[in-house]
């Protein structure tokens, strides 16, 4: 007798379907073969429950490179572990296990006081740029094993190698912890961010397991051989290097960042069509060895103070900023960009007040690069021709002028950012939440005079 299939059903997208049918009066149901059984089991202990629908599209690949890079890094500590070791004493009977102790001290303390104050330095910027400070973190890591595997060779200043040695490790420590939960609140899509980060975890601990399996073998094998130390270590490092680049390099991030939105917006408005970019190409336009250069500096979230110093220069800026909800300052002679941020701002508003600030960079950039070349969307209207003019006088501009760039800047924002808004979520863009990361400042201004808030 023919069965007849009454349901089907899945254990996430990938998962092989449980079939039910009813034939000879009896409901039946099909059995895993034990290759499938194993592969769920692995995917269960090892991936994200709903992979790869709770993840981003790049996870697998980025997860890929992530677990080369930590296997070269666990090859290569092994490596230093054993310098260091050399180095406090371990097989010298003249060695004192106090005088190891107190280098032992001494390192963990400089790291400590270097973790702090990193985290102070640098901490908001991690997430604004984490894919270049996750880099940035595996290429110092790399330098602190290199340390630390020519510190027996320097018997008499052992003590403040080490010390340098975990200085690094511990910036390593914070930009790579903190870059990685930037990274994997981009991977989880399902709300999902402890199940990706314990996974990724079992990852990692697995290719630790892997990475010290081998470091028995490599480590008899190196011990006094400085030929194949160092030619372990040089082979692992490029290795780490290369899988790390590979690795940051293939995330497709779709928030915004400063990098990525000067990218988007200075295609937008070079290019006669208004050509939006999509995430794709755009992440693979972001440096990750460096910062982006650009004409101005621009500070987001300034105090008034950088560029008001009497009441008519606040008169000239609130009439050349028009009813905006931000205000902007412009130092031709130090190449600084100003923006304040007014305390009921939004996140578009924010998005706006960058898009005008790159309004200005594009018109430097036209001055700088073309000279005359190649017609842009910056130089087909009157008011934007005016402010490729004022541009062109560079530092020898008065005051009055500068807020006159900024007058005719907020025009052409004006103008099109609607369409820049519009066009940039049609692509696949979030704009909400960003990484801009503007500073802390916030003002209310009024000419007429700023009245008190309530309190309720």
């Amino acid at each position: 007798m023919v069965s007849t299939v009454l349901c089907e059903e899945r254990y996430g997208s990938q998962s092989e379907p449980n079939i039910y049918s009813y034939g000879d009066g009896k409901l039946s149901k099909n059995n895993f073969s034990r290759t499938s059984s194993i592969r769920q089991i692995f995917r269960a202990v090892f991936l994200p429950q709903g992979y790869p629908d709770s993840v981003s599209s790049d996870y697998l690949q980025y997860q890929v490179w992530d677990t080369i890079q930590a296997f070269c890094s666990s090859i290569t500590g092994t490596l230093a572990t054993q310098a260091m070791l050399k180095g406090v004493g371990v097989g010298d009977e003249s060695a004192t296990a106090a005088a190891a102790t107190i280098t032992w001290i001494l390192k963990d303390g400089s790291g400590m006081i270097g973790r702090i104050l990193f985290a102070w330095y640098q901490g908001t910027s991690l997430d604004c740029d984490a894919k270049r400070w996750r880099l940035f973190a595996d290429i110092l890591n790399d330098l602190a094993i290199c340390i630390e595997l020519v510190s027996p060779l320097f018997p008499s200043v052992f003590v403040i190698i080490a010390c340098v040695s975990s200085v690094f490790r511990s910036i390593v420590g914070v930009a790579g912890g903190a870059t990685r939960a930037a990274l994997t609140m981009h991977q989880a899509r399902r709300n999902n961010m402890a199940d990706v980060s314990a996974k990724d975890g079992s990852q990692e601990t697995l290719v630790n397991l892997a990475a010290l399996l081998i470091g028995l073998v490599i480590t008899p094998l190196a011990s006094g051989n400085y030929m194949l130390t160092w030619s372990l270590f040089f082979i692992f490092t490029f290795l780490h290097l290369y899988a790390n680049y590979r690795a940051v390099t293939c995330v497709v991030m779709e928030t915004l960042n400063q990098t990525r939105l000067h990218l988007l917006v200075q295609v937008f408005l070079q290019s006669p069509d208004l050509h939006m970019l999509s995430p794709a190409k755009t992440n693979a336009m972001e440096p990750v060895l460096w910062k982006q250069e650009k004409p101005l500096k621009v500070n987001l979230g300034s105090s008034l103070a950088t560029f008001i110093s009497s009441f008519d220069d606040l008169q000239d800026c609130l009439k050349c900023n028009g009813n905006e909800i931000f205000l902007f300052g412009l130092d031709i002679k130090k190449g600084i960009l100003n923006i304040v941020l007014h305390e009921d701002i939004t996140v578009k508003q924010i998005i706006k007040a960058c898009f005008q600030a790159e309004v200005i960079q594009c018109a430097y950039q036209q001055v700088k690069f073309l000279q005359g070349g190649t017609p842009t969307v910056l130089l087909k209207d009157q008011s934007q021709g005016e402010l490729i003019e004022y541009i062109r006088k560079g530092k020898s501009m008065t005051k009055s002028e500068t807020w006159e760039v900024l007058r005719l800047s907020a025009r052409v924002a004006d103008h099109l950012f609607p369409r820049f808004l519009k066009d940039l979520e049609m692509a696949g863009w979030k704009s909400e939440p960003t990484q801009l990361c503007p500073d802390e400042w916030r003002a209310r201004w009024n000419l007429q005079g700023v009245q008190d808030k309530k309190i309720y």
